[in-house]
């Protein structure tokens, strides 16, 4: 995770209401900006500037991780000041209000937000993002001396209300939310060489310098030699070195003001293989020249390369135990890391075990050690594994640490202490454990024989070489660690979600512009990063009460079915049935956990539910109106088709169920004034059939509507859902019209015949049985 922030005399992190976003544009391609934290950058030629930008995203309320829009920017090197400009648009209506946006930022991994105030999975490390509110329309973050590389913005919507709201029928508010990005870097860098004195002269700009670490370095000392102001004795400088990330800060700033002290820096395990940064900047006023000569001095640590089938010579100065088989010194080319690399035939500082990458599917990756399965622990130097989290798509899982050390293998009187690092390893513990290198602040962990197994989980880790350092320690008897070692089981994975997100969750990919990222949708009142979270959680009890409640309403449908046949309107009690059969086991798939049950695709079942719903108010409207056989079927067919058709454009639009449905009250409101006119009496004739059919079929259809699109929230689902049911099969039994007069009960089954006829074709003159 991104780790830094604002410290006295460090880069500045300021966030300010900016005006019109066109004016603020005009006004920062103009010029370079204004320094953060006092820095003076006007009229430098050195500094450039460069304007990133990303399409615009509709913001959503925020109920789990997939509702906040994710924005990935990279930020070139040998930049000194960052500065995002996020805008705000509003649209909708004049009835949508101002909402407070919530945005987070984050170095090289996506944020690791918790909105609802969730609970993690047991061991779950999280470090916290930056987090702005946004309340006006445009808004500006300043970042000075940023880290180079990926930078993730995530920004939602309060979190959304249990409400259930039905598309298209709610006015919908749009907030389109747009980050971009401009940088200041530096087009002239001076490099810092190891041991060689680099002249400096400040005026009134800041000198910008950046040194090379390589890997298996243990120490890097920073030191201000011959400083003079204006001729005199002093040394008004002051040193910012490394990068800025969100939200803490571990840059390191010294400061050099005594007239004879000698100014140096130490700073232990630097990140490897990269560019570091630093800024000098004079502390003597505008118009006084500073001058100084800045030296680097790096010590190199000697590893002792393992997993390889060969011993090491025996060497009397080696101080780690050479008995277990598979050592290898390290190579020459390891220890050439400038001239001051004091390596020599010295002793060895780390043992560096190598892992072997195994990418199993997207964002799913697994270390094991090469050609071992345990790692051995000692007391003299830490063993070291390398855990390679750097292509860019690895920061949007989740890793997961697992240790364990036989009981058999350690005492009462050590334990073994783990640290968990990005950047560079921890090449020297103490009794504290911080875990905390020159830039980074690590993950601790420990073994002892109350505690023989240790785990960790890092959501969204760095996209960083990771490492993984472990020694052992005798607090209580030195002596004891001297000759021993310990055999320490890694179990070592990155994982889209953890544990699948577990029986009421499923495990979604997002993307973002090709960059993939995983995120936890829970179910059955489950909450949490990984659903683990049940302080709201339903129980198997009140599943399967909801899953009963939800599929037997269904059987009301059984009262408009035996109407319908004792009617003679067979195709109404076959859209019936059909609406009865889907609309249960939909459900009883919709289900989560135990209680659920699958007959058909989850997809194609909810499609046939939605669709026999629909199909089953329009037959009982047009059956209402009472038209021609014919013309009616033609009715039934084409609504059918039409509902099909809208259905597939969008599923849960209110007006693609409604729009049909109210063209068929059309067309019954139509027939009826049109019988009213033709036999000069109000229609339906009788009052009995306005009071005990039409008026209660219409008050219960009425009720339904108004609990579908109104009343239902996440919490009474359940039991809303069903009163719908069971209200729309309802109304369906009291507003289908009686029978004709000349006709019978049952008639229907009376003409299925059961017996042969002989039929005959007068086209083609022959005759069939049938």
């Amino acid at each position: 995770m991104g780790r830094a922030g604002t410290r006295t005399g460090v880069a500045a992190v300021t966030v300010a209401v900016a005006g019109p976003l066109l004016l603020l544009l005009l006004l920062l391609l103009a010029r370079p900006p204004p320094a953060a934290a006092g820095d003076s950058r006007k009229n430098d030629i050195r500094l450039v500037s460069e304007q990133f930008s990303q399409s615009p995203q509709k913001l959503s309320f925020y109920s789990w991780y997939g509702s906040a829009r994710l924005f990935h920017f990279r930020v070139p090197p040998d930049t000194v000041l960052l500065r995002w400009l996020l805008q705000v648009s509003r649209g909708g209506g004049p009835t949508c209000t101002n909402v407070e946006i919530t945005v987070y930022f984050r170095y090289g991994a996506p944020p690791v937000i918790n909105p609802l105030g969730t609970s993690f999975p047991a061991n779950t490390s999280v470090q916290p993002s930056f987090v702005i509110k946004m309340l006006q329309s445009n808004t500006s973050v300043n970042v000075s001396h940023p880290a180079p590389g990926d930078w993730f913005v995530a920004a939602h919507l309060p979190p959304s209300s249990q409400k259930i709201e039905l598309k298209g029928f709610v006015p919908t508010c749009a907030y389109i939310f747009q980050p971009d990005m401009v940088v200041v870097r530096v087009i002239e860098v001076s490099i810092l060489e190891p041991d060689v004195p680099l002249r400096q002269t400040l005026v009134s700009h800041p000198s910008y310098l950046k040194i090379f670490i390589p890997e298996y370095t243990q120490e890097l000392q920073l030191e201000l030699q011959g400083c003079a102001s204006n001729g005199s004795l002093g040394c008004p400088v002051r040193l910012t070195v490394g990068s800025a990330t969100l939200p803490s800060n571990f840059q390191k700033v010294l400061t050099c003001s005594g007239p004879t002290r000698a100014c140096r820096l130490l700073l232990p395990s630097p990140p490897w293989d990269r560019w570091l940064q630093v800024t000098a900047k004079s502390l003597a006023g505008p118009q006084v020249s500073v001058a100084f000569s800045a030296v680097a001095a790096l010590t190199a640590c000697k590893p002792w390369i393992m997993n390889f089938p060969h011993l090491p010579q025996s060497n009397s100065n080696q101080s780690c135990n050479a008995s277990s088989a598979g050592l290898l010194p390290p190579s020459p080319g390891s220890q050439d890391l400038g001239r001051s690399s004091r390596v020599g035939g010295g002793p060895f500082c780390l043992m560096s075990y190598q892992v072997m990458r195994e990418d199993m599917d997207v964002v799913s990756v697994h270390f094991r050690p090469l050609d071992r399965v345990s790692v051995r622990v000692q007391s003299d130097m830490p063993s070291v594994m390398q855990l390679h989290l750097n292509t860019g798509m690895d920061s949007g899982g989740s890793l997961t640490i697992s240790l364990w050390a036989n009981k058999s293998v350690i005492s009462n009187h050590t334990s073994v202490m783990v640290c968990v690092n990005a950047a560079s390893p921890v090449l020297s513990f103490n009794s504290s454990l911080n875990c905390t290198t020159a830039f980074f602040q690590g993950y601790s962990l420990s073994l002892s024989t109350s505690f023989r197994k240790a785990n960790l989980i890092i959501p969204y880790p760095e996209s960083e070489n990771w490492y993984l350092s472990l020694q052992l320690a005798c607090p209580q008897s030195p002596e004891e660690c001297e000759k021993a070692s310990v055999l320490v089981e890694t179990t070592l994975y990155l994982v889209p979600c953890l544990n699948d997100c577990g029986p009421y969750g499923q495990c979604l990919l997002l993307r973002r512009h090709g960059y993939l990222y995983a995120g936890c949708s829970c179910k059955a009142g489950w909450r949490g990063w990984s659903c683990t979270d049940n302080s709201t959680a339903q129980t198997v009890a009140q599943q399967r009460m909801a899953t009963l409640l939800l599929t037997l309403s269904n059987l009301m449908f059984l009262a408009p079915i035996a109407l319908s046949v004792y009617r003679c309107l067979l195709v109404e009690a076959s859209v019936y049935a059909y609406t009865m059969f889907f609309s249960t086991f939909y459900h009883a798939c919709d289900q989560p956990g135990e209680a659920v049950l699958c007959i058909l695709n989850y997809d194609t079942l909810q499609y046939c539910d939605f669709l026999g719903s629909g199909v089953a108010i329009w037959v009982t409207i047009l059956c209402m109106a009472r038209l021609k056989a014919a013309l009616k079927y033609v009715l039934l067919l084409l609504g059918t088709l039409v509902f099909a058709m809208s259905l597939q454009l969008d599923r849960r639009g209110a007006w693609n169920m409604m729009g049909p449905c109210l063209f068929a009250f059309v067309v019954m409101i139509s027939m009826w004034v049109y019988r009213c006119g033709h036999r000069r009496h109000c229609y339906p004739t009788s009052w009995q059939r306005w009071v005990f059919y039409l008026l209660p079929g219409i008050s219960m259809a009425a009720v339904a509507i108004a609990i579908y699109t109104s009343m239902m929230t996440s919490d009474n689902y359940y039991y809303t859902h069903s009163i719908w049911h069971m209200l729309l099969a309802g109304s369906a039994a009291f507003l289908l019209p009686p029978r004709d007069k000349h006709t019978e009960p049952w008639s229907c089954s009376q003409k299925l015949t059961c017996h042969y006829q002989i039929c005959k074709n007068h086209r083609e003159e022959l005759y069939t049985v049938t």
